[in-house]
């Protein structure tokens, strides 16, 4: 008589909105981090066996295959439970981040078409100053301890910052480890790739969402396999299954674009500096403009810090300016001052560079009627529609929505009375082609710069002289090096200044002065003028002092007593559904269920600012507690109380960074 064939219960965790791991039985005792293909009601999926306890007693389904892939590493699997509790998530949808099914197939002949090794650790790097030396040899040291730690790079704009940290990547390729370098936008990698290439001889990988489906594919099994030593990419490169992870590099830290605004909200530095410590790696955070959050974790002696005070080679900081617009406003109908323009004239028949900054995409972000004053806005979303003159359509840049102008004004029917009104990017490049007919210029947005590809194109362009001027949004801020480019001109400002957004004045000053940053890196001077028509602002004088430690101070004095970060946490509750009343009644019934205790606040319920979002109405609660009080159980004990309907939905928003 044959015996019954013994089974193992296994705990596993499947990639979807399920925060529970399933039990599931092998004949087999298969190791935590295992991937496996499992039936899920009528369908075969792909999930990996969790550290979880299997339930004994639930009726269980046999695992269908043992996949021959690399296992999730330990330290992702921790990691994946604890961006899962941090957030609010179900541990599924951040297993999701981490666990590419689409990818997993292997394909023999596309593998010997990529390379992801070479990197040469001990090629001859650029020449450092002492003082990039100094901090070199402290990072290295970190590397070298292949413990975890959290360290600051904090240099002026063109101190050489990444050259420094570039001999930390060695140091880590030297002990044959794997090092992730974090971007906050994936044109930043244009440069980054070829300095990289400079360095060691060879181009590290690269993950972000422009990557075709085979390059993603070898790019991941790469790293799983231990045979990617170098990775750049986007936040998302933060969940890949590195094989011997020993070095994070999150380079413009400060950059809010680091921020999950959908799905799995969360921070891709401060997830960094997670990540670290459970693979037992060095995490470097790198700014010219650093955080309020992380100098208060330098304050508290929870991160160490390095300083690069000043340009590499000698190059000295720009002169900044502000142009009172009141003093020297534009001409009628146009939007850069009389000074501006003579500070260009005088720039280009030196035959160097000027960039006009503005952060705002578009020809002109507002359209009205000029007969009775009829705001053409989406039907989806409660904001105005923004004109592209070089597509010749109207967009709405939150959810889409595209249309054509009208020839007849919906309101009073007059017939061609619209009107564009203030500036995009693309009216300050009609101006400056009025203005410089003879120069050639160049728009860099992000909606004109498609992918690196067209990005390194620009870059290259910009290098070898064949523009002049360089009209740009927030995408030419940060990172770029362009040795002939003296002037930028900040066309307004105090744009980002007004509203109620928490971190406000902190943005605009790291954007300005990052912006600012791109002028005179080489042996010219450099100069920026910031249009603006309350030059005594804080941010503007921080600006023109160039004292931003100060201008963090205050910031850190004005948020302290009232517990806003970092002296408190804050959650964000987001109620959303396509019925107002829902949306409303949902809202309060959370407000009424909100937790009551000593220290423990709760702001609204509120329309958001955005109270409209692909024809959802939506409403805010604001949880906010000092810092010694975590806002998860809070949280959890609060969302238990109050039931969602089906036809609405609930957003929760740990950290938030906008409050749109």
């Amino acid at each position: 008589m044959e015996q019954p064939q013994r089974t193992t219960r296994l705990s596993i965790l499947l990639p979807y909105k399920f925060d529970m791991a399933f039990t599931y039985e092998a004949a087999d005792l298969l190791p935590p981090g295992t991937l496996v293909r499992v039936p899920l009601g009528r369908r075969s999926v792909v999930g990996v066996v969790w550290d979880d306890p299997a339930d004994p007693d639930v009726k269980t389904r046999p695992v269908t295959e043992v996949l021959a892939f690399a296992p999730m590493p330990d330290d992702l699997r921790r990691f994946v439970d604890w961006v899962g509790g941090y957030t609010l998530a179900p541990r599924g949808d951040v297993l999701a981040m981490a666990l590419k099914e689409k990818l997993l197939a292997p394909s023999p002949k596309r593998a010997r078409a990529y390379a992801f090794g070479g990197a040469d650790p001990d090629l001859a790097g650029p020449v450092l100053s002492p003082i990039q030396e100094k901090a070199s040899v402290a990072l290295r040291a970190e590397v070298e301890a292949e413990k975890f730690s959290v360290t600051l790079l904090d240099g002026v704009t063109g101190s050489g910052k990444t050259e420094v940290y570039l001999e930390a990547v060695a140091q880590a390729l030297r002990h044959r480890k794997q090092v992730l370098v974090l971007l906050p936008e994936i044109a930043l990698s244009v440069q980054m790739l070829a300095r990289f290439e400079a360095r060691f001889g060879a181009r590290p990988a690269v993950w972000h969402s422009e990557l075709t489906p085979a390059r993603r594919r070898e790019t991941y099994r790469a790293v799983a396999q231990g045979r990617a030593d170098v990775v750049v990419g986007a936040r998302s490169a933060l969940f890949l299954p590195f094989a011997a992870l020993g070095l994070i590099v999150v380079d413009e830290e400060h950059e809010t674009s680091f921020k999950q605004e959908e799905g799995v909200m969360y921070n891709a530095r401060d997830m960094a500096v997670v990540r670290g410590k459970f693979c037992c790696a060095p995490v470097l955070l790198v700014s010219a403009t650093p955080s309020l959050e992380s100098a208060e974790n330098v304050a508290q002696g929870r991160y160490k810090k390095l300083d690069l005070p000043a340009r590499h080679g000698g190059a000295a900081l720009p002169r900044m300016e502000a142009l009172d617009l009141r003093e020297a406003p534009p001409e009628r109908g146009r939007f850069l001052s009389p000074l501006l323009v003579g500070a260009m004239r005088e720039t280009l028949a030196r035959g160097e560079q000027a960039l006009l900054f503005l952060n705002r995409r578009g020809y002109a972000p507002l359209t009205l009627c000029r007969a009775c004053g009829h705001r053409l806005s989406c039907p989806h979303c409660s904001a105005w529609l923004v004109e592209h003159r070089a597509s010749s359509r109207l967009s709405c840049h939150h959810c889409g929505y595209t249309m054509q102008r009208p020839a007849r004004c919906p309101s009073c029917e007059a017939e061609g009375s619209f009107v564009p009104i203030g500036p995009g990017v693309e009216r300050i490049a009609e101006e400056v082609a009025e203005l410089f007919p003879e120069t050639e210029a160049l728009v860099m947005a992000s909606d004109m710069i498609v992918g690196p590809a067209q990005a390194a194109e620009a870059a290259r362009r910009i290098a070898d002289r064949e523009v002049g001027i360089i009209i740009g949004t927030q995408m030419v801020a940060k990172g770029w090096h362009f040795p002939h480019l003296t002037l930028v001109g900040v066309v307004d400002a105090d744009l980002g200044l007004a509203g109620g957004d928490l971190r406000a004045g902190e943005h605009t000053v790291q954007m300005l002065h990052q912006v600012a940053g791109r002028a005179g890196r080489a042996e010219a001077p450099g100069r920026v003028l910031l249009q603006s028509y309350d030059p005594s602002h804080p941010v503007i004088q921080a600006l023109l002092s160039g004292d931003l430690p100060a201008f963090l101070e205050q910031e850190a004095a004005l948020r302290r007593p009232g517990h806003w970060p970092p002296f408190g946490r804050l959650a964000a509750l987001i109620v959303s559904a396509e019925d107002e009343r829902l949306a409303d009644q949902l809202a309060r019934a959370l407000a009424r269920a909100a937790p009551r205790q000593l220290g423990v606040e709760v702001l609204g319920p509120a329309p958001a600012p955005i109270a409209l979002l692909r024809g959802r109405h939506r409403r805010r609660l604001l949880l906010k507690t000092p810092r010694e009080i975590a806002v998860q159980p809070l949280l959890r004990a609060w969302l238990a109380r109050v039931p969602i309907p089906r036809n609405a939905k609930l957003d929760v928003d740990v950290d938030p960074v906008s409050f749109m």
